[in-house]
């Protein structure tokens, strides 16, 4: 189990990581969502957008993550919140490397994405769906996961850490994104200086 949650928390990171260097599986799709938030969803992305709420509304700080089995997850170089210049971040990453298994299920995000408030606390921000692709490749031999109406990006290995290819997917279903709601970063997250 202590290498499930290893793998876990590294494919994460690497998702945060190469997210700029990925192509999205539907290059484009969701920028032009109104300030991504449910403008021209459909209602079973709605509906579902509801499901994930309902089911992470406990997680909105870190101690009730911690509490559920998701650990702090930081890079390879010890950085917890991950920005890009011009992009904006995701933010802190939780991850519960159990649930890093083949499986995609829309009530338990492997990673709670944490954002920084004006005040300097971390409030839950984004949820990340996350599969190795060879186990996705066990009961799906082509293709790739979707969820909310939209599939995985898809980071290839060989990648900088040397870890296996993988499909993510970010939600902003706790803070707006305008880049849309499900894109990898959000202009409206900031890290602070050495986090």
């Amino acid at each position: 189990m202590r290498g499930a949650a290893t793998l876990g928390a590294a494919a994460l990171g690497v998702a945060a990581l190469l997210a700029p260097f990925t192509a999205p599986a539907d290059a484009g799709a969701g920028h032009h969502m109104g300030g991504g938030m449910g403008h021209h969803e459909s209602r079973a992305t709605r509906h579902d957008v509801a499901v994930a709420r309902s089911a992470t509304r406990g997680f909105q700080h870190t101690p009730a993550a911690r509490a559920g089995g998701y650990a702090l997850f930081k890079d390879v170089q010890g950085i917890a919140c991950i920005s890009m210049r011009g992009m904006g971040a995701m933010g802190v990453h939780y991850v519960d490397g159990a649930l890093v298994d083949g499986k995609i299920q829309l009530r338990h995000p492997e990673a709670l994405v944490y954002r920084f408030t004006t005040n300097g606390h971390l409030r839950l921000a984004a949820l990340e769906y996350l599969v190795t692709r060879q186990a996705w490749r066990v009961d799906h031999p082509t293709g790739r996961p979707a969820l909310f109406g939209h599939r995985f990006n898809l980071t290839p290995k060989g990648n900088r850490f040397g870890l296996p290819a993988f499909f993510s997917l970010h939600a902003w279903v706790w803070h707006p994104n305008p880049m849309g709601r499900f894109t990898m970063w959000n202009p409206r997250v900031h890290c602070p200086q050495g986090i």
